[in-house]
C-alpha cells in the first residue's frame, strides 16, 4: 500500500479527483493531506490560548499546523503536489522542497502557464502532471503488480 501525501492548493476538487480515479481503479494507495478547510486550519492554535495580534494567531497555528504536515510527509512514499492559478501556494513550494532534502519523491501538477515560475520546484520533481487524470495513470504504473 503506498502512502501518498497531497500537497498544494485547496480552491478546487483536484483532490476529490484524484482519490476517485485511484479508488475506481483499484489501486493500493492511500491519500493523507493538510487539513483543506480554511477556518480550521487557521484556528489549529486557538486552543493554546487567545492571541491579540493576528500575526501571532496565524504563527501559533501555522506550527500547530506544521506537525501535522511534517509527520505526514515524512510518513508518505510519494507526494503530489499542485499549484493552481490563483493564488500564491508558498506553503506548496515549501513541501517541495521539504520532500526535495527529505528525498521523497513528489509529481508536481500545475498548468504549462506557470512552468517558469515553478523551474526550480519541477527540477527537483520526479515528474510534472498537468490533470489529476495524469496523477492517476501515473499513480497506476508506480502501484503494478508484477
Amino acid at each position: 500500500m503506498w502512502q501518498v501525501y497531497l500537497s498544494g492548493e485547496i480552491h478546487t476538487d483536484w483532490r476529490d479527483q484524484i482519490i476517485s480515479g485511484a479508488d475506481q481503479r483499484g489501486l493500493p494507495v492511500t491519500f493523507s493531506s493538510a487539513v483543506t478547510d480554511h477556518e480550521a486550519s487557521d484556528a489549529a492554535g486557538d486552543s493554546l490560548g487567545k492571541e491579540a495580534s493576528p500575526f501571532w494567531r496565524d504563527h501559533k497555528s501555522a506550527k500547530v499546523n506544521a506537525i501535522r504536515t511534517k509527520t505526514l510527509i515524512e510518513q508518505c512514499d510519494l507526494a503530489i503536489i499542485r499549484f493552481g492559478d490563483k493564488y500564491k501556494q508558498w506553503n506548496a513550494a515549501f513541501d517541495a522542497g521539504y520532500c526535495a532534502a527529505l528525498g521523497t519523491p513528489y509529481i508536481t501538477l500545475h498548468d504549462a502557464d506557470i512552468v517558469h515560475p515553478l523551474k526550480e520546484v519541477d527540477g527537483s520533481a520526479m515528474a510534472w502532471a498537468q490533470t489529476p487524470e495524469q496523477v492517476v495513470e501515473l499513480l497506476g504504473y508506480l502501484t503494478l503488480q508484477q
